[in-house]
């Protein structure tokens, strides 16, 4: 059976697909990573290096390197960017959240 339908559907997905990593890359990674760098500053502050801790440690940092990598470098660079905006927005979107997020435990450690 032969479909009539036009070939022009094809961006109907390729849309979906660009709003939703620009969600990620925007909204979703920003927040987790500026929590991921509050709860990281938390555990080397405190000074309670328990296993369970450590071990949630342990698999935050996983998680914020692995949605980092995939969803936001990858992206960038599957989207037919230079390294260097690839790099650039990985800096603005994962690297000064989470630094905001060491700042801010540290400034409420200090009060």
């Amino acid at each position: 059976m032969t479909s009539n339908s036009p070939s022009n559907q094809v961006p109907s997905r390729t849309d979906w697909h660009a709003y939703f990593s620009e969600a990620i890359r925007l909204a979703l990674a920003p927040l987790v990573l500026l929590f991921a760098g509050f709860f990281t500053s938390n555990f080397i502050i405190s000074g309670q290096y328990t296993w369970p801790r450590t071990s949630r440690t342990l698999a935050l940092t996983l998680t914020v390197l692995i949605l980092s990598y995939e969803f936001v470098y990858k992206e960038q660079l599957a989207r037919q960017a230079s390294p260097e905006r690839a790099k650039s927005v990985l800096l603005y979107s994962c690297v000064i959240p989470y630094l905001v997020g060491v700042l801010v435990m540290f400034i409420l450690w200090k009060f």
